[in-house]
């Protein structure tokens, strides 16, 4: 297991980090909170969240002081609009890389969950505030399972790290390993690298060879990836060679 490394969670003119007990959400706390100087990245982390959220309407269950809630900070105004899911790509890149660390069988399931195999072992809520045709802010928010290992929720198929290991681990190795992981990629972002970051993306993507099932509002039918758009939409062909688009929800993975 390979637990060096380099990013230092100190303060820096590039960094800054706060750490909160108990908050609704790290996405709400950095919603309204406004830098006193310009930082490239912002770190918010809570040991407990009362109103922790999922992607679209779903929550977030974690046991206090057991796992990793978190929120990065950064303004990305180099990115159009039209192509803010290069920031959900690298987020979610981060988590996978850093988590190749302590095991293997990981992958991110489109959008940006982090599965270990057929299980999810983390989640993001990216929330982008839109200036024009650019973005001025992003806000993305993370839930990383690290030490639980009995979950209470109806959540069909969580899964910790500790779990995986069979032991439990410090969780300063985990964020200090995803930092390092999303201040390179997110260089790739402000380099506009967003060709080479998506390749990146697709190559660690969940299911992402031969023919699966997946259902929408007509049925349940096989389908194999085939991309995913700038703009996060989910492309699959069909057993019948009809390529499908999807926003996020509109499509499910059958697992």
């Amino acid at each position: 297991m390979n637990i060096e490394h380099h990013f230092c969670l100190d303060e820096s003119p590039q960094f800054h980090m706060m750490e909160l007990g108990h908050v609704d959400s790290t996405n709400q706390f950095a919603r309204h909170y406004r830098p006193v100087r310009p930082v490239r990245i912002s770190l918010v982390t809570a040991e407990y969240q009362s109103a922790g959220k999922g992607a679209g309407t779903n929550s977030w269950e974690s046991a206090e002081g057991e796992n990793l809630l978190f929120s990065l900070i950064v303004r990305p105004t180099m990115v159009q609009a039209s192509h803010l899911f290069v920031l959900s790509e690298a987020m979610a890149l981060s988590v996978c890389k850093a988590l190749d660390n302590f095991g293997t069988g990981f992958s991110i399931k489109w959008p940006n969950d982090v599965y270990h195999h057929d299980s999810k072992i983390a989640g993001m809520l990216i929330e982008n505030d839109i200036v024009g045709h650019h973005i001025d802010r992003s806000i993305l928010g993370v839930g990383i399972n690290i030490n639980q290992t009995t979950f209470l929720s109806d959540a069909p198929n969580p899964i910790s790290l500790a779990q995986i290991l069979g032991e439990p681990i410090e969780r300063i190795f985990i964020m200090e390993a995803v930092m390092e992981q999303f201040s390179s990629l997110y260089t790739m972002v402000e380099q506009g690298r967003e060709k080479e970051l998506h390749r990146q993306y697709l190559e660690r993507l969940y299911r992402k060879d031969a023919l699966h099932r997946y259902r929408d509002d007509s049925g349940t039918f096989e389908a194999q990836i085939v991309d995913v758009e700038p703009n996060g939409h989910l492309l699959l062909q069909d057993q019948e060679g009809r390529t499908r688009r999807y926003a996020f929800k509109e499509v499910s993975f059958i697992i």
